[in-house]
């Protein structure tokens, strides 16, 4: 394919727009759907504000909020008008009004929820000067999600909380969102019309924890199968979740086929091009659940199938969008680098799109380009994404934050493509971010020569956490030039607490040149050693190897000041720290010396019990370091004394996280089981719910999951059932070696410790689903005891 001139990139993209621009509902129904997220949100000041549609040409031709006083005589009718060119735009004018006219705050419930007690009374909100203010999108989209996020968050989840995700999205100006809930309902029904039956499918499809590894071929089966109740509650949900996005004039984003077939599609189709992929992650290559089914998209039964998902979504949801996602490939090479072959592929995967919609775009995760770099190198690149016509494919630069795609691969070689960032794995739980490539990455994409950047997204794996990098980020997408980030903060944290506080903000200087500056390029899982507990045998190691820390409240120090542990020596296992502990500790101090200030604000509240378990989590790395440092030294009494501390670190994390019901176990396995309808059912869900965050795949007797600990949490609840015994069996096999003076037996741990976490994850025992404990109290004494 010829590159186009930027002037047919230009009205490609505008085609597309206006396409889809002709799908959306009337205005009066945006301007309705628009009206109730105001309600959902304030509903004391549904009055205050007017809300009106208006068309493109008024913004210049881009998607635009305005926001204006309403000028009318009357003293109880509105006060601000916010026109848009969709009910997006408006819920994204109201939400930008609210924070810099009125100081309020929108987060997630699960990161603090709302502060809105600093918006004045209806009849008082602040006027807008010099008749009103444009705020101009400079790039069309703003994306969300990940394919995965669809498992790590949204799994159990019911209408009531995909509303108010819905509305979050609306106020964030999220307008190209996934709709990827219920596709297994229609893959039921598409492979039924070829003859495959219900029976045949229970080992093709995932467990519900487990579904977008399934959906993505890289397993079949494992915590499945999915019954007949699960399949009709997901397409009820997404009817509801779909209508939704397209009342609020989102473009909601389908998925398509990739080529992932059912085993049984072979003894039906004999002929058909069928091969099997390799092990991706499984202890043994158990066929259970490894080694998935892959059509080959030169066959004419490729395109057959594909035609066939595509409709049969329209005839379920309507003709509701023209883009549908498809990641082939996703941590598993094609069988050959030859250019042409993967051309053909990408050729076929397109003509299934468009079989099925004439008017099909292709989105592709980027993923592969970084996640398999060694295979995916400019010739293979180019011939996938120049496979399709120009404008018929948006590719994702998934990390773009850390990781940027665009900028070593000619722009995508000139395929459009949306600034993405990922920043989060697993839904892990860690204070973590680099704000600086946030305020600046996208512009300077957008502004870069021969530019291809045609949104900005959030590719998150889990959501739910870090809120100050989810807004910021959010805010891209109507930010013309990069953001100073040290002013914007200090205006983030007057909204989110409601005051301006003056430790607050140094704690939050503080933060941001650590915590959310990491700039070591090491994507951030959580590694710390209470929930990645390592699984290796130190007595190889000299005590030589390792240097003894006689404060075991600081970290080792490299020139320049920079700390990090194990620098020594290459260990098996090490744990993220990419900031100086000590600045943190400090940071730590000044919140909670504006703890009587905020004591009743439950955003303070969670950033209170999120900061001080960071900062214990990290001393716990270095105390199990110290414990090491002893058996080493074949000091049973020290290592007695530091493993001691470890576990008590763990004890002490759960209950501070005990006393925010954000951090509690309870609600996880609780919305899990929520949704079943049988006790079996409710057994399956809560084996899901508990293995996911856990061993997460499969083990034999004495190999752990290659996948343990990738989704670990830190929950109340889970720390003490789950973390604290592995530690303490850990520990008790170390001292052993030194009471017996005989070898660590590694693998007799593993065996103990892989039987213990199966009877865990088959567990049925109730956890809190209520806060305990006074957080700010809690969080007090436990600086005391450790750093005071």
């Amino acid at each position: 394919m010829q590159v186009p001139s930027s002037s047919s990139k230009t009205e490609a993209i505008e085609a597309i727009l206006n396409r889809l621009d002709s799908k959306r509902l009337p205005s009066s129904v945006q301007e309705s759907a628009a009206k109730s997220v105001l309600k959902r949100l304030l509903p004391t000041h549904v009055d205050s504000f007017e809300f009106k549609i208006i068309s493109k040409d008024a913004c210049g031709g881009r998607g635009c909020f305005l926001i204006e006083n309403y000028n009318s005589s009357s003293q109880d009718g509105p006060e601000i008008m916010i026109k848009g060119t969709t009910a997006v735009e408006i819920a994204s004018g109201l939400h930008w009004y609210i924070k810099y006219w009125c100081g309020a705050h929108v987060s997630w419930d699960k990161t603090g929820g709302i502060q809105i007690a600093s918006i004045p009374k209806p009849g008082s909100l602040p006027l807008i000067k010099d008749g009103g203010v444009m705020i101009r999108r400079p790039v069309p989209w703003s994306y969300y999600q990940n394919v995965v996020t669809y498992s790590y968050s949204y799994v159990w989840w019911d209408w009531e909380k995909w509303e108010k995700e819905i509305d979050w999205m609306a106020l964030q100006g999220i307008n190209l969102p996934l709709a990827f809930t219920a596709q297994e309902t229609i893959w039921q029904k598409v492979f039924m019309d070829f003859n495959i039956n219900k029976e045949e499918l229970k080992d093709f499809f995932g467990g519900p924890a487990f579904l977008a590894w399934a959906r993505m071929g890289n397993l079949h089966g494992w915590g499945g199968p999915l019954s007949e109740n699960w399949l009709e509650q997901q397409l009820t949900l997404q009817k509801k979740i779909v209508f939704r996005m397209l009342e609020l004039g989102m473009t909601p984003v389908l998925p398509s086929f990739s080529g992932n077939v059912p085993a049984a599609l072979k003894k039906i189709f004999p002929s058909a091009n069928i091969t099997r992929l390799g092990d991706w992650n499984t202890v043994n290559g158990d066929p259970r659940w490894c080694c998935t089914y892959l059509l080959n998209p030169s066959d004419p039964l490729f395109i057959e199938i594909g035609e066939a998902f595509i409709r049969k979504q329209i005839e379920e949801y309507g003709d509701v969008t023209d883009i549908y996602n498809c990641d082939t490939f996703n941590e598993n090479s094609p069988p050959t680098s030859d250019p042409t072959f993967i051309s053909s592929l990408g050729t076929a995967i397109y003509k299934a799109m468009s079989k099925g919609d004439k008017d099909a775009v292709w989105l592709m995760q980027g993923w592969l380009f970084y996640s398999d770099s060694t295979f995916w190198k400019p010739p293979q690149m180019k011939a996938l994404l120049h496979s399709v016509p120009f404008g018929k494919m948006i590719v994702l630069d998934l990390f773009a934050e850390a990781k940027p795609i665009w900028k070593n691969s000619s722009q995508f070689y000139g395929t459009p493509y949306v600034w993405c960032m990922l920043h989060n794995f697993g839904g892990n739980i860690e204070m973590y971010g680099i704000l600086d490539a946030i305020s600046s990455g996208p512009v300077d994409a957008r502004v870069s020569e021969n530019s291809t950047m045609v949104g900005v997204g959030m590719c998150m794996e889990g959501i739910e956490q870090n809120p100050v990098v989810y807004e910021l980020m959010s805010e891209m997408a109507f930010r013309n030039e990069k953001v100073q980030v040290l002013e914007w903060l200090k205006s983030y944290t007057h909204r989110r607490y409601g005051k301006a506080i003056r430790e607050v903000e140094e704690a939050w200087e503080i933060l941001y040149h650590t915590v959310y500056n990491c700039t070591d390029g090491i994507a951030d899982h959580n590694t710390d050693f209470i929930v990645k507990f390592p699984d290796w045998d130190p007595s190889p190691y000299s005590k030589s190897d390792i240097s003894n820390q006689d404060n075991t409240n600081k970290l080792p120090t490299l020139p320049g000041g920079r700390r990090f542990l194990f620098q020594e020596i290459n260990l098996p296992q090490e744990a993220h720290l990419w900031y100086s502990a000590e600045e943190v500790v400090k940071g730590l101090k000044l919140f909670l010396a504006a703890g009587n200030d905020l004591e009743g604000s439950l955003t303070y509240r969670y950033d209170l019990v999120d900061l001080t378990r960071q900062v214990l989590s990290k001393l716990a790395n270095q105390v199990y370091i110290n414990a090491v440092i002893a058996f080493l030294q074949k000091d049973l009494e020290v290592l007695t004394v530091r493993s001691q501390k470890f576990v008590q670190l763990i004890e002490d994390i759960d209950v501070l996280l005990a006393s925010d019901d954000k951090f509690l176990l309870g609600t996880w396995l609780e919305s899990a089981k929520k949704l079943a309808l049988s006790p079996s059912e409710m057994r399956q869900y809560e084996w899901n719910a508990r293995t996911q965050v856990t061993m997460w795949y499969d083990t034999t007797a004495i190999n752990q999951s290659k996948l343990h600990d990738y989704a670990n949490k830190f929950w109340s609840g889970l720390l003490v059932s789950y973390y604290l015994p592995r530690a303490s069996s850990y520990f008790r096999y170390l001292s052993k070696s030194l009471k017996e003076n005989e070898p660590f037996r590694l693998e007799e741990w593993r065996k103990e410790w892989i039987s213990l976490s199966g009877k865990w994850q088959s567990g049925n025992e109730s956890y809190p689903v209520k806060a305990k404990g006074d957080f700010l109290a809690i969080s007090k004494a436990l600086f005391k005891k450790y750093f005071g």
